[in-house]
């Protein structure tokens, strides 16, 4: 597994109130299917409902500090070799690779203490040769 971050995802009560809440501090977000991405350097921040969040990672509740991390790979194949290594290293699998509602595939284990990771394929969102991540212009493809 490459040592790196693609997103972190925050999981909000109120999503609108979340996104009000960055904006004030300065930042600027797309707002897509009642999720919104911030452009955080190198990677993406990004901002979507607990509940919604909890269902994709596979478990019942996200605790207090609600977020995930995740990495997104090159391909289908490499989400389930990081998961396997992932497994191997202590990890426990808590939502099996599988096709996402968005044409990618992706999966979520727990570190082993409960930090829960998607490793994940999107082909719409394209990694730079280091691995860097950039979000697309959501309003061009619209």
């Amino acid at each position: 597994m490459e040592q790196r971050i693609s997103l972190i995802t925050l999981g909000v009560a109120d999503v609108a109130r979340a996104k009000a809440f960055y904006e004030q501090l300065g930042w600027q977000g797309q707002e897509v299917e009642e999720t919104v991405f911030f452009q955080a350097g190198g990677l993406a921040v990004v901002l979507w409902g607990r509940d919604k969040l909890a269902a994709d990672a596979g478990v019942e509740e996200l605790g207090t500090c609600a977020m995930t991390l995740a990495q997104n790979v090159r391909s289908r194949d490499e989400v389930d070799e990081v998961i396997a290594a992932a497994t191997a290293a202590g990890a426990t699998v808590t939502k099996p690779a599988r096709e996402t509602f968005y044409g990618g595939y992706a999966g979520y284990f727990a570190d082993p203490d409960g930090h829960l990771w998607e490793i994940a394929w999107n082909p719409g969102f394209t990694l730079a040769e280091d691995g860097s991540l950039t979000v697309p212009d959501f309003s061009a493809m619209n």
